[in-house]
């Protein structure tokens, strides 16, 4: 064993050791749908000079998830029901009285100059009689302190933080820093204050928390007066825990509330699937897997079983790391997890195909020599591929919210890992294996020493697929029209969580099992109904909207199950998915893709970069226009879906375009449609040994998981048939159309050729 294969083989066994402590010692947070959580319902309050209609609680909902979210909390749900409150459903969340106070808070904060002391007070915890436009509020100490006007609001801070200061001695406090009008603001009121002499009350700025004044510093004697701090900046000290210097910053951070909100109800849901439903996933995702790895191993032999125990570090590996990011795992993101180990097969594929040419067709002297060559070719196809995709992950956890950004945190993290288990895990046991004595002795074992049946096939027929591009070019189009005119005739049926719906709630005699219910709805007629138990004998049903009629079916669908059962709520409910999330996903992935369109065309050419992109917006049509003409619904599980389209074409594209890139690099004068054309023919087999490891286990989940999976494994079966077509005929035949548009506009890459 060389020094490199040590070092690979030393880390590799850290890693898993760490992965393997983090797995037994840290459980890992499972969603709404998958365990169920706290609900939290609040009412928002009118006030003098703001009235608590639809619109002002539509606001204050997204300023209480960007609060979740800082609370920690991925995955929850947020809901408008009727105009005045909003429902909260946070999965695992340890300490749900924290949670309401925090969610309960106005945070409105302000900053005003101190004009002095009030005289005779003894009762701190009542305003004193003011002056106008002046305000007397006890300081922490309890001296109450006459303030004037509010100089600056929490609209000026640009952002804020909690710190640990153990050499000044300040402890926890909360630095906040100042943007726009608010840097020139918070100079001008420091230097006012600074112009008074030192000890004198109004050398202090109040800092104002919902009328409370958490801070009142004195501003330090090196400020000169009428200068102020010119640095934007400055501190929350008052002897803060970690906890509340925490909750302050992310008050700050999350912005006021537009109306005041009151907690009216606070209580423990059930999951939103059955134990059923989640059985039934667990088992797809196991036969799936086991699927996927048989024919790994039947194709690649040693090398393909190594490879399955690869995708196993793989799997503990991503878990490990879920875990320890205390990320939430919902079915949708375990169905996701679960398919990206079938996708993680795809580098492996990769290099097993590299190393194949390499023995059978460039004759290396041995596996061996062979496989070291094969990870050193495929490394460029693996990192480009991958780094294409961790840009769409950052770009979403950067720029979205909600469900959007935690998939971005799980895609990250699997593609990570996934390049480890690749170039790391599977090329030690791969190395070490094909060094035995038996195995060089025998080299058709390893499964690489031939040359495959589908490159066999290919070799021998050598067709010439890119002979014709412009028909290429037109089918696309066609199906392009085909599913386009199901958007514009059938239209995308959104589900309740991008339009609102109904909201019943019932108490029942004794507790009923949310899964009878459930699949009495589903006979009835409501297959899309979610049902949750709330409290020990209460259930909900949150459905798209209905009428008169059929909410009364729903009422007769449950008394059939309990005649005792009462309606103890029902209103209409606005989307979890608001405007505000749903327009910053679009941006994230528009700008994402804009991200890889300028890396595609940095690492290889514009043209190229331009038909992956093109090829990429061709799959989005076509999967939203077959999912118009099915009348299946476009929820959030489609949404996941849809993103891991969007990572697996960009991916295929890459895997072609790295082969034509390096085969114009061997043969510069070749003609490029016949460079692009060999180019399909190499990477047809790793194509489809790929397309198949993912195929068996979206199989799997399609047939097996039940209905809560079957629709997202149609989008992302249908995905990756459109997919694996776009790349080869709709990317490449665009990429040689472009190059002979504008090949005379680049600039040359051939050397000059002297007389």
């Amino acid at each position: 064993m060389n020094r490199a294969l040590r070092v690979r083989a030393l880390l590799a066994l850290a890693v898993l050791a760490l992965s393997l402590y983090i797995a037994a010692t840290v459980p890992v947070r499972l969603g709404l749908d998958l365990r169920g959580g706290t609900q939290i319902v609040l009412e928002t309050r009118s006030t003098p000079t703001a009235d608590a209609d639809r619109a002002a609680t539509d606001r204050t909902l997204e300023v209480l998830r960007g609060r979740i979210d800082a609370l920690g909390v991925a995955e929850p749900t947020l809901v408008r029901s009727g105009d005045d409150r909003i429902i909260v459903e946070l999965p695992g969340v340890q300490d749900p009285k924290e949670a309401a106070d925090v969610l309960g808070r106005t945070a409105q904060l302000t900053f005003h100059p101190v004009l002095g002391t009030a005289d005779g007070v003894d009762d701190t915890s009542r305003p004193l009689p003011k002056r106008p436009r002046e305000r007397v509020l006890p300081d922490e100490s309890g001296t109450a302190l006459r303030l004037g006007p509010t100089s600056l609001t929490g609209e000026d801070v640009k952002e804020a933080a909690a710190r640990f200061d153990q050499q000044g001695g300040a402890g926890w406090h909360v630095t906040v820093g100042f943007e726009g009008t608010g840097r020139a603001g918070w100079a001008d009121l420091t230097g006012e204050a600074a112009c008074q002499a030192p000890g004198d009350p109004a050398r202090r700025v109040a800092i104002v928390l919902d009328d409370k004044v958490i801070s009142s510093p004195r501003v330090d004697p090196s400020v000169a007066c009428g200068t102020g701090m010119r640095d934007g900046a400055t501190r929350i000290t008052g002897s803060f825990s970690a906890e509340e210097a925490r909750e302050l910053s992310l008050l700050i951070n999350g912005g006021a509330l537009p109306v005041p909100v009151e907690t009216v109800e606070q209580r423990t849901v059930g999951p939103t699937l059955g134990a059923q439903a989640i059985a039934a996933s667990a088992w797809a995702a196991a036969i799936g897997t086991a699927l996927t790895s048989l024919f790994i191993i039947a194709v690649y032999r040693l090398m393909g079983s190594l490879a399955a125990l690869a995708l196993a570090c793989y799997g503990l590996i991503s878990y490990a790391a879920l875990a320890a990011l205390g990320a939430t795992l919902t079915l949708p993101g375990l169905a996701g997890f679960v398919l990206a180990i079938g996708m993680a097969v795809d580098a492996n594929v990769l290099v097993f195909e590299r190393a194949r040419e390499e023995y059978a067709v460039r004759r290396r002297p041995s596996v061996r020599s062979a496989l070291t060559a094969g990870f050193r070719n495929a490394l460029s196809a693996i990192a480009d591929s991958n780094i294409t995709t961790l840009i769409a992950a950052a770009l979403l956890f950067l720029l979205a919210s909600g469900p959007v950004r935690g998939f971005g945190v799980t895609l990250g993290i699997g593609v990570l890992a996934s390049m480890f288990s690749a170039l790391v895990v599977s090329r030690v046991l791969a190395e070490f294996a094909a060094s035995r004595p038996g195995v060089r002795r025998r080299p058709g074992l390893t499964g690489v020493a031939g040359i495959g049946a589908v490159r066999d096939r290919l070799t021998r027929r050598n067709p010439l697929l890119m002979r014709r591009p412009r028909r290429w070019l037109a089918t696309s189009a066609a199906v392009l029209v085909l599913a386009g005119s199901g958007i514009t005739v059938r239209g995308v049926d959104l589900g309740v969580e991008f339009t609102g719906g109904r909201l019943i709630e019932y108490s029942t005699s004794s507790p009923v099992d949310p899964g009878r219910l459930r699949a009495a709805l589903a006979d009835a007629g409501f297959p899309r109904a979610v049902v949750q138990s709330a409290g020990d004998t209460g259930l909900t049903v949150r459905t798209d909207p209905l009428t008169d009629a059929e909410e009364a079916e729903v009422t007769g669908t449950l008394r059939d199950l309990d005649r005792r059962a009462d309606k103890v709520r029902d209103e209409l409910i606005g989307p979890s998915l608001g405007e505000e999330l749903r327009r910053g996903a679009l941006i994230a992935l528009a700008v994402a893709l804009g991200a890889q369109f300028v890396y595609l065309a940095a690492r290889f050419r514009w043209v190229l970069g331009s038909a992956a992109v093109v090829a990429l917006v061709h799959d989005v049509v076509i999967l939203l226009g077959v999912f118009a003409w099915l009348g299946k619904p476009v929820d959030g599980v489609f949404l996941a879906a849809l993103l891991t389209v969007i990572g697996y074409s960009v991916n295929d594209s890459v895997v072609l375009f790295d082969r034509v890139r390096e085969l114009v690099r061997r043969s510069p004068g070749a003609p490029f449609s016949g460079r692009v054309n060999e180019a399909i023919l190499q990477t047809l087999p790793r194509t489809v040994n790929t397309g198949m490891g993912a195929a068996f286990m979206l199989t799997a989940l399609a047939v097996l998981g039940g209905s809560s999976l079957t629709d997202f494994a149609l989008a992302l079966l249908v995905g990756l048939v459109v997919g694996t077509y776009s790349s080869v005929f709709t990317a490449a035949p665009l990429a040689i159309r472009l190059h002979h548009r504008f090949r005379h506009r680049e600039p040359s890459r051939r050397r000059p050729v002297t007389a």
